[in-house]
Order: C-alpha cells, then sequence, then structure tokens
C-alpha cells in the first residue's frame, strides 16, 4: 500500500513546524466580506475555549486494505412493515406531516355532518395543548386554510428555549434540543379516541393515504401515486428504466431486510427496490432534475430542476405523493443545488443563474416565498454544493471550485461570509474544492479538494472582544491543510463519529475526529466515486458473532459502521454490507449518450448500445439483464437493427464501422467488421427477408451488404454503395415488392429527395437507382415509414418540421395526403408503426411517434383530428430513438446525453377513450377554427362558399340558379386565398389530388366538386400550423439583402422585384404588377374577379412610386402587406398577421 494513502500528513513550512497556519490565526480580525439581507439581532452564545485536535500527535499504526467478496444482489420477499411511534424525532415528523394530510383530505371529503363536527372538536381539544411545535422539528404544512395541530409534547418546554430556533445552540454549551415524546401510546390513544366517536376507519386509512403509509406503500400499485395527471398517464405510462444519472447522488432509503435506493433518470424519480425487481417513479418535473436530497428519516425526498419553468418539489418516500411544490423558486436558472436540514423542516437552494442566490424554505407552509434569500457575487464561482449543520440549521456551509461560503440565518435574515483562501495563504497548492461538511466540533469545518487535501476551518475568535458580544459561528477562516492522499477527494461526508471520503480512484476512507486513518476500502475496483450513502439503521455492537473490519489501531478493533451504498461516475451502484464485507453490485448502467436500441422481432428482448462501447441485451418482461458485451473505447455505437427473423443483430459505429452478431450469444457472424465509411454510421436496417443490409452515414451514403453462401456457410459481404443525398439522411427503409416478393430499399434526405435503389439489377460494387423524387417545396422531412395496409393503396409515411405528415402513393410517389400531424412543441422526429390491429375494425391501426422531447401515440388513419393524438414529455433534455415492441405493448425511447432509456406501456383504450371525448365528424375540426362554429371565420367561409357558387353558375345572369352543397374543385384556391392561405402552385396540385382521387380506388372515378364539410377538413390539414413568425421574415432579409448605413437588413426594390420573378415558383410580370397594385390599393375592386382582365398599363410606374428603393422586413410587412406588427416581434405568427384583407382577393391566379 503506498505510504502516501495512509496516515494523513499535515502540510509544514519546515522540519520543526508540524501545521501550518494562518498568520493571524485566533490572533487579528480576518479579512471578509459579509452580506446581510437584513440587519439580525445577533445571537449571544457563551464563548468557548477553541478545541485543538492535537496537532502533534503521531500517525496511526501501519493502515489494513480489508478485502470484500462479491455477491449478487438476492432475490427475497420483505413483509410490509408497520410504522410504531416512539420518542425518535423522525418519526414525530412523519406523524406531524401525515395528520396534517389527513385533516385536509377529511376536510375535502363527502364525510357526513357528524364526522366534521367530531374533527373539528378534536383539533380544538389538541389545539389547546399544543405548543409553539415549529420549534420543535414537527413537519407541518399548512394548506387549502386547514390550520394543522400537531400533537402536543407530554413534557412541557420552557419558554425561553422556543424563542431560538432548534439547534442554534449557544457555542461551547451541549444541545438542549429537545425530542419529541409522540409515542406508541398517544398514537393508541388517538385511535382509541376515533373508535369512541364512531369515527369511520377510512377516514385515516383511504383517505389519508401518506397517515398510513408503509416504506412498502408506494410499491403498492393500488395506493400509490406516481404522478400530476392519472389520465395522461393510462395513455402511456412509465414502466421501467434503464439507466441513471450517474452525475446525482443515489440513496439509501431501506436496508437490511430490504434493499430500496432511489436515483434519477432524466426527469424522473426511480425508487428501485432490488429484492423484488421493482420501480415506481416521482414524476412532475418538466426538465431534467438537477438535484436530489433526502431527509434523515429517508421519509422525504426533495427534487429540483433547471428548466425555464423551475420546480421544487417534496415527495412522501413512503406512499409516492408530492406533498409541496414550489412554482418560480429560481427563475433565472433553475436550482443548481439544495439541502435538508436535519429536522427535515428546512429546505436550502442555490440557483444556477449568473447572480446565484441562496434561499432557506420552510416547506411545511403552505407559501411559495422563502423564510428569507441573500445574493452571491459572481466572483465566487458557481456554488454548486450546499449542506446544513446537522447540529444547528441556522448554518450551512456551501462550495464552488473555488471559494467556500459560510451561512447564518434567523428569521428572515440571511448572512454569509466567504474567508479568501489562496495559493499564498498555506504557500500550497490547494485544487478544486469538492464538498464540506461540518466537523463534529461546532465551531469547525471540514472542505475536501481535488489534490487530496482537506481545508480545516476554524470559527475566528478576535483577540479583543467586547463585554457581551460574543463570536459569530459562521465567522471562519482556514486553519489549517491536511494532507490525506494524493487522489481527488470526489465525497466527503461522515457517518456516526466518523469522516467519509470517496476519491477518483474508487477507494473510500474512514478518518477518526482527529483525522487519523481508521479504516480504507480500496479493493472495490470501482471508478471516481459520485455518492456515498449510509443506512439509517444502527450497526450491531461488535461481538464475536460479528465480522466488521477491524481497524487500523494498535487495538486492532472491529469499526463498527452503517451498510451503505456507493454510486461511481461511470454508472456502478454497489452496496456494502459492512458485518462481513459483502459486495452486492445492485447496478452498472451506460455514462455516456445512448442512441441505439433496437427490439426482437418476436420475443422480449431489448438491445441497447451505448457511446462507452457496452452493447447490453435486456429480458425487458422479466426486468433481467442477459448478456454483455464491450467493444473498444473508440467504438461507440450509433445504431442497432435486428432482422426480420431474430437471428442477427446489426451495429454501427460512430467511427465507421459495422458488425453483424448472433443476436442471443453477440458473438460476431463475421471474423473482421466491415469498414467502407469514415464517418459514423446514423441508420442500419436488414430487409424482410434478412438477404441486405443497408447503412446510412454522416457522408450522405448509402451502403448495402449482402448475404451470399461461401462453403455452404451463409456470410455477408460489401455489395455497393452510393452518395444519393447532399444532405444528412434521415431515414432508409427496406419494403417489399407486392408482385415479386423482392426487396426494395428508399432513403430519405433533409436535401427533399427520396430515392429507391433498384437492388434486382444492382452488382457488386455497382448500386443502381430506380427513382429519384423531390417531396417538398420548403419543408425539410424528417422522417418516413411504411403505412400499414389499413387501406386498399399502399402509402409511405412521410412526416416533415412543419408539422405535416404527408401520405404518398408507394408506386408513383405522388402526393395523396397532407394532414395536420401532432403539434406538440415540435416536429416528429421519428415514426413507428405499432404492430397491433384491431380486431373488430381493420381499417383502425395505431402509430408511435417522438418530437423534441416527447413521446407520442396516434391513432391511425391520420385525418387531422388533433384528439387522436396525445403526447407526454419523456427525455427533457431531448429524445434520440424509439422502438416498439413485437406486439405492439411497449414502447422505448432513448435519451442521448441523458444516458436513460425508458420503457412506456402503451394503454390504447384509453387513447380511443380520450379521442371519442372530442366529438365525432366536423366537430373537432369546428374547434379548430377561429370562434369555433359559431364564429366570424366560419360565417366567412360559408359566405365564400355561397359566392362560389354563384361564381360557378354565372353572376350577370337573371335566371334562376339552382343551388347545391357542392362547389368545383376549380374554385377551391380562391376560397383558401380569400381566407388568408396563399398555397403554392405546386401546393394547389397536390391539394386538387387529394380530393380528386379520394375515391379512385374504390370506384375507379374522380371527384370534381367538393361540400363544405370536406373543404373545412382540406383547409385545417393544408395551411400552415403555426404560420410564419416576423423573426423568420427578418432572417430572410438576412440571408437576401444586405445591411444599410444605418445597420438595418434590406433588400434593393430591383432584386426584390428579380427575385419574385426568378426564384421558386416564378411568377410573370403580369401577375407581379397585378399582385403589388392590389396590395398597394390600385385595385380598390379587390383584383379582378375573372381570369386575364386585368390592365398592366402604367403599373411600373406605379410600383416605382409607391415601393422604396431599399425594403426592410417591417415595411415590406406593414407597407406592402398591410399587416399590423405587434409589440413582440417574435412572436408574432402568420394565424396572427395574415388576416384577410378585403383588397386581397384573388390576388394570385391558379
Amino acid at each position: 500500500m503506498d505510504d502516501t494513502n495512509g496516515n494523513p500528513n499535515e502540510e509544514t513550512s519546515g522540519e520543526n513546524e508540524v501545521v501550518e497556519e494562518s498568520a493571524d490565526a485566533g490572533e487579528e480580525e480576518q479579512r471578509t466580506e459579509e452580506h446581510r439581507a437584513e440587519t439580525p439581532n445577533d445571537p449571544s452564545p457563551a464563548e468557548s475555549k477553541m478545541v485543538s485536535w492535537y496537532e502533534d500527535r503521531e500517525p496511526s499504526a501501519v493502515q489494513e486494505s480489508h478485502g470484500v467478496e462479491e455477491s449478487d444482489a438476492s432475490q427475497g420477499v420483505v413483509e410490509e412493515q408497520v410504522i410504531t411511534w416512539t420518542n425518535s424525532p423522525e418519526e414525530s415528523l412523519v406523524y406531524a406531516a401525515t395528520a396534517m394530510i389527513e385533516e385536509i383530505s377529511e376536510t375535502m371529503s363527502n364525510a357526513s355532518e357528524f364526522v366534521e363536527e367530531e374533527i373539528l372538536q378534536e383539533n380544538k381539544e389538541t389545539e389547546e395543548q399544543s405548543v409553539d411545535y415549529e420549534e420543535e422539528g414537527y413537519v407541518t404544512r399548512e394548506d387549502l386554510e386547514v390550520p394543522i395541530t400537531p400533537i402536543s409534547p407530554v413534557e412541557e418546554i420552557k419558554q425561553d428555549e422556543l424563542q431560538r430556533p432548534e439547534g442554534s445552540e449557544q457555542e461551547g454549551e451541549p444541545s438542549t434540543k429537545h425530542e419529541s415524546p409522540v409515542t406508541e401510546e398517544i398514537a393508541k390513544e388517538t385511535q382509541e379516541e376515533r373508535e369512541e366517536r364512531n369515527i369511520p376507519s377510512t377516514v385515516s386509512s383511504e383517505v389519508s393515504l401518506i397517515y398510513s403509509a408503509t416504506p412498502r406503500t408506494v410499491f403498492d400499485e393500488t395506493k400509490s401515486c406516481e404522478g400530476p395527471d392519472p389520465l395522461v398517464f393510462l395513455l402511456q405510462s412509465l414502466s421501467w428504466a434503464f439507466g441513471l444519472n450517474s452525475r446525482l447522488a443515489v440513496h439509501n432509503l431501506h436496508d437490511e431486510d430490504q434493499r430500496i435506493i432511489a436515483y434519477t433518470c432524466a426527469h424522473t424519480v426511480v425508487i428501485h427496490d432490488f429484492f423484488n425487481s421493482a420501480q415506481r417513479f416521482l414524476q412532475g418535473h418538466c426538465s431534467c432534475i438537477s438535484c436530489l436530497c433526502v431527509s434523515e428519516d429517508r421519509r422525504w425526498l426533495a427534487t429540483a430542476d433547471q428548466g425555464p419553468d423551475s420546480l421544487i418539489i417534496i415527495w412522501d418516500s413512503f406512499s409516492g405523493i408530492p406533498v409541496h411544490t414550489i412554482f418560480d423558486s429560481h427563475p433565472e436558472g433553475g436550482v443548481i443545488t439544495m439541502a435538508m436540514s436535519q429536522n427535515a423542516k428546512y429546505l436550502a437552494t442555490i440557483g444556477a443563474g449568473e447572480i446565484q442566490r441562496v434561499c432557506i424554505w420552510n416547506w411545511t407552509l403552505a407559501t411559495e416565498k422563502p423564510v428569507c434569500s441573500v445574493e452571491l457575487s459572481s466572483g465566487f464561482g458557481q456554488q454548486n454544493y450546499l449542506i446544513f449543520n446537522p447540529r444547528d440549521h441556522t448554518q450551512l456551509i456551501s462550495n464552488s471550485k473555488t471559494q467556500v461560503i459560510f451561512y447564518l440565518w434567523k428569521q428572515t435574515s440571511l448572512e454569509y461570509i466567504a474567508p479568501p483562501l489562496t495559493y499564498q495563504t498555506f504557500n500550497k497548492t490547494l485544487g478544486f474544492f469538492s464538498q464540506s461538511i461540518f466537523a463534529v466540533s461546532p465551531s469547525k469545518a471540514l472542505t475536501g479538494t481535488s489534490v487530496g487535501k482537506l481545508v480545516v476551518w476554524e470559527t475566528i475568535c478576535p483577540s479583543a472582544v467586547p463585554t457581551g458580544c460574543f463570536r459569530k459561528p459562521h465567522n471562519k477562516k482556514a486553519l489549517k491543510l491536511m494532507h490525506l492522499q494524493k487522489d481527488d477527494i470526489t465525497v466527503l461526508t461522515m457517518t456516526d463519529r466518523y469522516f467519509v471520503t470517496g476519491d477518483i480512484k474508487g477507494h473510500i476512507k474512514l478518518f477518526d475526529d482527529q483525522l487519523q486513518l481508521v479504516l480504507w476500502y480500496s479493493s472495490f475496483k470501482l471508478g471516481p466515486i459520485c455518492s456515498i450513502s449510509f443506512s439509517k439503521n444502527s450497526p450491531l455492537r461488535p461481538s464475536g458473532q460479528t465480522k466488521y473490519p477491524t481497524d487500523s489501531t494498535l487495538q486492532n478493533q472491529q469499526c463498527a459502521i452503517s451498510n451503505f451504498l456507493v454510486s461511481t461516475f461511470d454508472g456502478t451502484v454497489l452496496h456494502v454490507s459492512t458485518d462481513g464485507t459483502k459486495l452486492e453490485k445492485l447496478m452498472k448502467q451506460p455514462h455516456e449518450d445512448i442512441h441505439a436500441i433496437a427490439c426482437h422481432p418476436r420475443q422480449t428482448l431489448l438491445a441497447l448500445g451505448s457511446y462507452n462501447g457496452i452493447l447490453k441485451l435486456w429480458d425487458y418482461k422479466e426486468k433481467l439483464h442477459i448478456k454483455s458485451r464491450s467493444f473498444p473505447k473508440w467504438s461507440s455505437i450509433q445504431c442497432l437493427c435486428y432482422d426480420a427473423a431474430g437471428f442477427l443483430l446489426g451495429v454501427g459505429f460512430i467511427d465507421g464501422n459495422v458488425c453483424i452478431l448472433d443476436s442471443l450469444t453477440l458473438k460476431d457472424e463475421q471474423e473482421q467488421s466491415f469498414s467502407y465509411s469514415r464517418s459514423a454510421v446514423t441508420h442500419i436496417g436488414f430487409s424482410h427477408d434478412s438477404q441486405y443490409l443497408a447503412t446510412a452515414d454522416e457522408g450522405f451514403t448509402v451502403t448495402v451488404f449482402k448475404a451470399i453462401n461461401k462453403n455452404g456457410r451463409k456470410c455477408w459481404d460489401y455489395f455497393g454503395r452510393y452518395c444519393t443525398h447532399y444532405k444528412p439522411i434521415q431515414s432508409i427503409i427496406f419494403g417489399v415488392h407486392m408482385d415479386t416478393d423482392e426487396p426494395r430499399l428508399l432513403s430519405l434526405g433533409m436535401d427533399r429527395i427520396l430515392v429507391e435503389y433498384d437492388l434486382s439489377k444492382s452488382t457488386k460494387d455497382n448500386l443502381q437507382i430506380l427513382s429519384s423524387d423531390r417531396i417538398e417545396q420548403s419543408a425539410i422531412p424528417l422522417c418516413l415509414a411504411w403505412y400499414p395496409p389499413i387501406m386498399k393503396e399502399h402509402f409511405i409515411i412521410m412526416a416533415n418540421n412543419q408539422y405535416k405528415v404527408k401520405l404518398y402513393n408507394s408506386i408513383t410517389k405522388m402526393c395523396r395526403k397532407t394532414l395536420l400531424g401532432p403539434t406538440y412543441g415540435s416536429p416528429l422526429k421519428k415514426i413507428e408503426i405499432l404492430t397491433y390491429t384491431s380486431k373488430e375494425d381493420r381499417s383502425k391501426g395505431y402509430l408511435a411517434y417522438i418530437t423534441d422531447d416527447k413521446v407520442g401515440l396516434q391513432i391511425l388513419p391520420i385525418d387531422g383530428n388533433p384528439h387522436k393524438s396525445s403526447a407526454r414529455i419523456c427525455h427533457p433534455d431531448g429524445v434520440s430513438n424509439l422502438v416498439t415492441s413485437y406486439d405492439g405493448s411497449y414502447v422505448f425511447t432513448a435519451g442521448g446525453s441523458d444516458c436513460t432509456v425508458l420503457m412506456w406501456e402503451v394503454n390504447l383504450n384509453a387513447l380511443e377513450a380520450v379521442a371519442s371525448l372530442g366529438g365525432e365528424d366536423l366537430i373537432p375540426f369546428y374547434g379548430m377554427l377561429d370562434g369555433g362554429r359559431d364564429g366570424e371565420l366560419f360565417k366567412e367561409l360559408e359566405d365564400y362558399f355561397y359566392y362560389a357558387q354563384l361564381r360557378n353558375k354565372g353572376i350577370g345572369t337573371m335566371e334562376a340558379r339552382q343551388m347545391s352543397t357542392y362547389i368545383p374543385l376549380k374554385e377551391v384556391p380562391f376560397i383558401m386565398r380569400a381566407l388568408g392561405f396563399y398555397p403554392t402552385e405546386q401546393e394547389l396540385e397536390d391539394m386538387l389530388n387529394e380530393v380528386r382521387f379520394s375515391e379512385y380506388v374504390n370506384t375507379g372515378k374522380q371527384i370534381t366538386d367538393i361540400n363544405l364539410g370536406d373543404f373545412i377538413k382540406l383547409y385545417i390539414n393544408h395551411q400552415p400550423a403555426f404560420g410564419i413568425s416576423m423573426s423568420e421574415i427578418h432572417q430572410a432579409f438576412k440571408i437576401l439583402g444586405f445591411s444599410n448605413e444605418n445597420n438595418e437588413n434590406v433588400i434593393d426594390r430591383g432584386d426584390l422585384l428579380e427575385m419574385l420573378q426568378s426564384r421558386g415558383e416564378h411568377m410573370t410580370e403580369e401577375e407581379l404588377a397585378e399582385c403589388l397594385s392590389t396590395l398597394l390599393g390600385a385595385n380598390p375592386e379587390g383584383g379582378s374577379l375573372e381570369l386575364g382582365s386585368y390592365d398592366s398599363i402604367g403599373a411600373s410606374a406605379f410600383l416605382e412610386k409607391e415601393i422604396p428603393k431599399e425594403i426592410t422586413a417591417d415595411i415590406f410587412v406593414t407597407e406592402i402587406l398591410d399587416l399590423p406588427i405587434p409589440v413582440s416581434k417574435a412572436d408574432t405568427t402568420e394565424e396572427q398577421m395574415a388576416k384577410p384583407v378585403s383588397r386581397v382577393i384573388s390576388v394570385k391566379k391558379s
């Protein structure tokens, strides 16, 4: 063992010096910065003598490294436990808080008047006996104007003790904290009183779940609460979470006969029972959780995030119920770190903004305002660690990498001192600060550093103290710099009487109160340690029956400490049973990005690969890890795919390599991997007959491999590759030729090109292209899939970045339908067809999709009805991949950077029920019109529809007209433009073809007219989902124009007219003149009523006079288009801007 990692050596500056002290330590008043929100009354504790830490003590005896025995987490049955009330303050917290929830629930329930009177009488009797329970550490909460009265203590508390906060004892005095005497007899007496008053037992057992909750309640699906919106959870409920956030601490909730831990996955807290292979989820955040802390008794959990709508949520870990939510706690950037006081009553948070704010919250009260707060200077660095003094909750300590800050708060005042500490203080390297704790001594604190040293802080005792004045406990300075080891200290905590450190090499060390090494765990073979969480249960006393590791003292005695949980930054979670030093590796999860996931086509198997080169195979039904394989560290896995039979697994890597593996053993089918690309493989897929494998890479190239028979054995060989796109490839899919059953291969790129390859005519090194079609004008296609056979015509379904879903004929590539897709914040990134098909209705199917941060379901066929779709947040920092199980029961999403894969259970019945609530036929579409069916837009639409009928019959005739409910298709473009929607010529063609061939497959005839209902659907589905924002117009002028002397982005008038005639869909000079003349008011009648009746004579001079030489975006919108610009230009959409203007009717001819 390296001696430098043994006994700690204090930094010295000479042979005769044992430690280095700051020159003015304890002699002169320290130079500090002190900031106060308000000027508090300084406490006046009795001054005590400064405790010496035996600076000249000899190093301890030779240390021993204790071996360990590894054992897998065993499967067992955990009996449900019943809480018994004792004198423990932790359990009194539970009782007081649960009583609060019971009172609220009883008030809101439909209990009888007799029961309500009895409850009020009980509260009144209890209130008469109550004391100032806030100072006693009870966790209570006021909500819904219902006062919560705790169980009164049996013993009398002196009034002077109630005047100061709990834990604010005078320095040098022993703690006089009063222990809450809530006993089992009191709880029993309360129950007996309920029985005497004939209060139903359901009042406490059903209405108040927190009151009756046990550690097993959260795993009882009939009682636990996993989220705020049960209806949404019915649609897609989170079933299992693979992975964890290895950057946050993992907490040991229950030990010994149970193995229950809490950790975070993306925006969810996972409570994991390893003995029973069960997970429960605490969901309520819309952004990834940035910090998690637990109370000393493990009953209460607090979570926070750094999203735009940052939340702080306090949870009951027994029931999974959120008991308090704080909104907008730190609107400038969310919460970066938090801590809970020893009595679980107070919560401290630090914001993540540039100017950090420290807040103290009493979460037991129904308020969203902090008790006190203070802002920190940006020069202190970003404070990312925070902890309460466990013996005095009025003191806190936080640190960044370069600055440690001490806090003192009382009532509504919070002040802090940031003592300076630099290289010159001790003339030694400090490194970066990691974590800090308060020592057992009331005047000392410790901070670990990245160079294996420990900073000892001491409360300053000025040499001249005026009579009646006392030193401030948070006024500290660096007293010593202790050298503990060479390796970085990543974790610093305490258990019982020991200081505990974890370092970058995975070693765990225990030190006594004199910082002498007592115990050293060095053979766990772990990565850098992220957290150490000790069991709340005290260890057994050492005896002949116990096998605790022996300490490193001369007596060589057993060192009895509680069991603990270790988590590392590389995703390992290890449980250590100290009696016998037994290890259980609970989890080994990827700690780098996960983008590659694939579901077996016939079994309940899930394969997932990460950027650290680890490929794992899971049985997602039994929640069992089956097999793993590690590739070299530089071989980051990017994509996975099973073949149709489920025998093979294709793997694509970032370095361009492609491997084909056995799907169960994960062994190579080929002796060597394929290396035909120098860029990352982004997509991979097998043909339906497992004869072809195709990949797409970041070099915009599609590569095909083919199975061949070699010496009687099937093997794979390179077939050909083609660079068919000039922008990133979004999808590659295999299909089947309907006539020959031969495979088809298609690729879709951001260049808007859909390419089909001719595999039958291709030869080795000569991949042929069958067709190449441009399928979009301006929108960018994002994903592609084969539409299920629920209709007679065969389609390819595509989603673009304008929230549209389009169906293309699989043979002709003609756009057959354009439909409004789900609009949940961002466009669809990937779609997967669920294999489930309704047995009752063969014309119905289902589709799963992902957006930037959500996963959703869609009922097929898609028709634009928004009620047929649902979505929920799955990975707030971005979802990168989606797959579905072979039977359509589960959907899996990969979070990429959050290193998590989530498994969602699908409930199609709930989806159908929600869709039916939205109405049938045209009712959902009426609701999508501005004002609904009774609004002005619908009335205007009816008028336009009737006017189109008159136009068709002839406006000038005096003869009687035979009117109907239909209009000719040729009138559709005019009505669309009259409503303020100006489609392009291509969009018009797609729109008319959609109606014209809607019945062609069934009847063989084309449709020539349309009724009002179908027109409304056509208008809803084809109009822009959100329109064009003013910021997009400014961006267009920035790209197409130039900057003038006023630093404005402008376009020259001649250039604008030239671009309108030459770019995009070309306009003739007469069409352009007619359009601009009408917009500028030269045609007060609103343009021409009949085709070809516009006279363009004099238009050129008119336009030159009316349009300025240099056109800005604002001039273009306000003076040419005559549209208003709201105050917030960036939020202006086409829906707000493009209101129908009377003179802009039929401006553009089809």
